[in-house]
């Protein structure tokens, strides 16, 4: 059986490097995102990626995306939720429906990426839920209310979730990242900054890979990610 790995939310950075690193270990890796001329473009240039147009904010398209994955290549054995956007105000600033959104694309769309992906990780020995955090999941700042409240929630999931499928043999992680990944954008807003400040989306990504080959004997449920020089 054909490895197959969903990235739920692929852009420049950590998605892209999650869809390079699994597809040179030799799986058939799902790109899920709005954007589809950006996925064809990495699925043309990257060997084993396919591209699915996905709004991770509507249930329905998720359910419908993941059965076409395994018509298409196979049953999913790794999960990498990678959708998770959010608003940086307090909580007079923020709307209500920014709040909502935030709730949605942080914890809705893993629910129901979840859901759907069940019945496929279960046809495996052992699968990988894995979701991308962020270090407002941990303590919240006066100006990341919407944000952290949607991290929060989703980090108290993933413990649920992996409390509830460990028995199943399905590992499910929480990687929290304290710090700016390294882009084109956070670039030009940190012009002065140093290259070992930023977090590097290819070293995310030999972190997660080496989380999905972890021996069930000693997963890891939640590993922090920082450069050494940031200060927490």
């Amino acid at each position: 059986m054909k490895h197959v790995c969903v990235v739920a939310g692929v852009g420049p950075g950590n998605g892209e490097a999650f869809v390079r690193r699994f597809c040179s270990e030799g799986y058939a890796v799902a790109m899920l995102a709005r954007s589809q001329d950006y996925l064809k473009q990495l699925e043309r240039s990257v060997d084993g990626a396919h591209a699915f147009c996905c709004d991770l904010m509507d249930p329905i398209q998720i359910s419908s995306v993941l059965a076409g994955i395994e018509r298409k290549l196979g049953p999913v054995s790794v999960l990498l939720y990678n959708a998770g956007g959010g608003a940086f105000k307090t909580v007079e600033e923020a709307s209500l429906e920014e709040f909502e959104a935030n709730w949605r694309i942080n914890v809705q769309g893993l629910v129901a990426a979840t859901k759907a992906a069940l019945p496929q990780l279960r046809q495996h020995k052992t699968a990988s839920i894995v979701v991308t955090s962020a270090s407002a999941a941990t303590r919240g700042r006066a100006n990341t209310a919407p944000f952290a409240s949607a991290k929060a929630a989703q980090r108290s999931l993933v413990q649920s979730l992996a409390r509830q499928l460990g028995p199943d043999r399905i590992h499910v992680a929480n990687v929290v990242i304290d710090g700016v990944v390294d882009l084109p954008r956070t670039r030009k807003m940190l012009p002065d900054k140093p290259d070992d400040f930023f977090v590097q989306p290819s070293a995310v990504a030999d972190a997660v890979w080496n989380l999905c080959r972890q021996d069930a004997s000693a997963w890891t449920h939640e590993l922090d990610i920082r450069p050494f020089g940031e200060s927490w």
